[in-house]
This record gives C-alpha cells, sequence and structure tokens, in this order.
C-alpha cells in the first residue's frame, strides 16, 4: 500500500506545472528522505506563493478604442458597477490607470493612454508608462491599428514581452452590413478583417501579429473565447493559474479549465493538511485538518464564480435574474462552509466507507500518513467536482436561449 501511494504521488510531482524543474527536483529529494511531512514545508510555501501571484495586464490604444469596456468585460464588470473602469465616449486617458480585479485584487488592469494623446516622444513613453512592470499587453483599436500601434508593438517586443491586437467594436461592423443590406457571409467577412488587419501591421513591420476581433458586449461570441484562452495558454505557471480563475465563468470550456487547474492543487493542500494542525477523526486513526479543507472549497466556489457578487455578475452579462439563476444552484456547499460541514461530507463520501472497511485493522505512523492524504484528496475531489458540476448547470442556464423569444 505504502509503495503504490508512493508512486502516485511521485505521478502527481511529474505533471505538477506550478513547480521550477528545479523546486521539483527538491521536492523529490525531499520526499524520498523524510516521506510527506519532509516536504510539506516546501509545499505550504508554494501553496503560500500561488495565493500572493500578481498578474499585471496593461491595456492600450487610441481614446475611444473601447479599452475600458474590454477590462470591464475581463473583469465581468458593467460600467456602473463599483470599481469598474470608466467608460464614455469623451473620456480620454491622459495618465496610467489601474483597475483592481473585485474578486481576485492580485489581478490588476492598467489602462494606457495611447501615443496620439501624449506630447512627448516614444522613448519617454515607455519610461513613463513603465512597460517593464506588465506581463503582457493588449493593443485595443476600434477600426484600423495606426503607425503608432505598430511602434509601441516594437517596444514590446523588444523587450521580450507578450502582446496582442484586438480590434473592438466589431459587431457594429456587421450590425451596419447588415442595417445597408448587404448580403454576405459572416465567417468570410470576418476572415477578410482579420487578414486586411494583419496585411496591414505586417506592412509596418510586425511579423506574425496576434489578432483578435471582439466585441466586449458578447463574451461568447467572435474571437473573445479564442482570446481568453490565448491568454491564459501563454501565462507560466502560478501566473496562468492568476489569470484563468480570475475570469467570469461564461462557458463550460472555461469552468472546464478552471476544474482541470484547481484539482493540481488537492494532491499540494492534501499534504498541508496532515501537517498542520490536524486532528484525528473520533473512531479512526488518521488525522485531517478540517479548517484547511473549508478554505480550499471557499477558494474553489469563489474560483468557478458561484459566490454571490459574480452570480449577480452573471446574471447582469446574460439578462437573466439573479434568483433565476441562484434557484439553479443545489448543493449544500452554496451554504456556510465551515468545520462541522466537513465533518457531514466524511458521511457522504463512499471513501469513507471504504477507508472504515479495508483500513481500520492497520495502525501505525504509514496507515495515519496514507490515509490522512488519501482523505484529504478524495474530499476534496468530490467538493470541486460537485461544484464544478453546479457551475456548468449555471452557465449553460444563464445563456440558454429564451424560448419566448424566437430567434
Amino acid at each position: 500500500m505504502f509503495i503504490s501511494f508512493r508512486i502516485d504521488t511521485m505521478d502527481f510531482f511529474s505533471e505538477f506545472t506550478f513547480f521550477t524543474e528545479q523546486e521539483l527536483k527538491d521536492l523529490k529529494t525531499a520526499y524520498e528522505q523524510g516521506g510527506l511531512s519532509k516536504c510539506a514545508t516546501r509545499i505550504m510555501t508554494k501553496l503560500n506563493d500561488m495565493k500572493n501571484a500578481k498578474l499585471n495586464i496593461a491595456v492600450t490604444g487610441n481614446s475611444g478604442a473601447g479599452k475600458s469596456t474590454f477590462i470591464n468585460a475581463m473583469m465581468g464588470l458593467r460600467g456602473c458597477d463599483v470599481g469598474a473602469a470608466k467608460t464614455g465616449i469623451n473620456e480620454i486617458t491622459m495618465e496610467r490607470t489601474s483597475y483592481k480585479h473585485p474578486t481576485f485584487p492580485n489581478v490588476c488592469f492598467w489602462d494606457l493612454p495611447g501615443v496620439e494623446t501624449l506630447d512627448f516622444p516614444m522613448k519617454d513613453y515607455v519610461s513613463k508608462m513603465e512597460f517593464t512592470t506588465y506581463d503582457f499587453f493588449i493593443i485595443i483599436s476600434k477600426d484600423r491599428f495606426t503607425e503608432n500601434d505598430a511602434k509601441v508593438a516594437k517596444e514590446f517586443q523588444n523587450l521580450g514581452k507578450k502582446f496582442y491586437f484586438v480590434r473592438s467594436k466589431i459587431d457594429n461592423d456587421i450590425r451596419s452590413l447588415e442595417m445597408e443590406g448587404i448580403d454576405f457571409d459572416r465567417k468570410e467577412k470576418l476572415d477578410e478583417v482579420k487578414q486586411n488587419t494583419s496585411r496591414g501591421l505586417m506592412e509596418a513591420g510586425i511579423s506574425e501579429p496576434i489578432i483578435f476581433l471582439i466585441s466586449s458586449l458578447s463574451l461568447n461570441e467572435f474571437d473573445f473565447p479564442q482570446l481568453k484562452e490565448t491568454l491564459v495558454n501563454n501565462l507560466d505557471r502560478m501566473k496562468k493559474d492568476v489569470l484563468l480563475m480570475s475570469l467570469p465563468s461564461t462557458t463550460v470550456k472555461i469552468v472546464e479549465q478552471k476544474r482541470d487547474q484547481l484539482m493540481k492543487r488537492i494532491w499540494m493542500v492534501a499534504i498541508a493538511s496532515g501537517a498542520v494542525g490536524a486532528v484525528a477523526v473520533p473512531g479512526l486513526t488518521f488525522v485531517v485538518n478540517p479548517g484547511i479543507i473549508a478554505t480550499v472549497i471557499l477558494d474553489f466556489r469563489k474560483s468557478l464564480r458561484l459566490d454571490d457578487a459574480s452570480i449577480e455578475s452573471l446574471a447582469n452579462i446574460a439578462n437573466k435574474s439573479v434568483g433565476f439563476l441562484e434557484a439553479e444552484v443545489q448543493t449544500p456547499l452554496m451554504g456556510e462552509v465551515n468545520n462541522a460541514l466537513v465533518h457531514q461530507m466524511f458521511g457522504r463520501s463512499s471513501f469513507f466507507v471504504e477507508v472504515v472497511q479495508s483500513m481500520l485493522p492497520l495502525i501505525g505512523s504509514i496507515f495515519g500518513a496514507v490515509s490522512s492524504y488519501r482523505m484529504t484528496s478524495k474530499l476534496l475531489t468530490d467538493a470541486l467536482n460537485e461544484l464544478v458540476q453546479n457551475a456548468q448547470k449555471l452557465v449553460e442556464v444563464a445563456f440558454a436561449p429564451d424560448p419566448s423569444h424566437p430567434q
């Protein structure tokens, strides 16, 4: 039993992406020298680093390009919400302005003024806007990208920073063609716009520009889903985790991506749980930490955007009532999550019965370490799956067509 547990744990280590290669080697060495307790300290340090990881995203472009609306869409806010970026056709950003994510304050969006609004040269723009402090850049335009956009992109390129071109308000362009009665194929027209945009940027000296056509008012249409997926996939380790968890859960795919990422945390928490303040389960020989389990479940709930504020935001985005969406979420994990609820979960878990029946005769330190890890892992996996099912259902119901309004 101990050998198979060791192999399973080492498999987790080899697949885990939050650690650098050197950290992974150190973790394996610690495990081989002293088992789970030896590497618990390193794991708890990593969990703390993940909690405190920061992500700074710069959004630049000309006045009226839709920077503020885009920032709000990424945070799941409307312009009228507290903490939202200011929007308005007459709003001109003259200084860089920061907007912290309302639920994940370690994620910060920076609205940078467009080069055309300033009276100092590009080299001063780079230093004044503190380009080196951002993790990546979004360059937004509502129509054609300008020579200044290309110049800014080259500066990002020189710094080794990732950048993406976003053509906003593409829904207005499509709507204009429809109102004029022009017969066109939507996909072909969007491909044409993207090709023309790419050609213009390459002529300005940008090789292989990454371009997305979006509407910040339609989060599941055009290239917005692909944009979010690309941003997440092009980040490493903890940064990827931070951005993904901060995104509004507007599609089943996003929920699934969050589930996969959250699942990678469970083995770490299970080891830490047995090492810090763990308590014995009455009648059994292993220990768990109900407080840590409860805290992690709350983190799962927040990351899947099942908190009250996120459900209200989703209702606004989907034009559904909050009460209607809340009625679709049915799990005791949406109520108060405390030590008492965790103890109730023992009885709900089929794994608990398996542990009692197959392991109770085994007594000793190995049994305690293994069963504590396995019980915590099972409880958290069950809780995550239950919350994911509810998050998926919430998204499906929120964006389901209204039968009273035929398409």
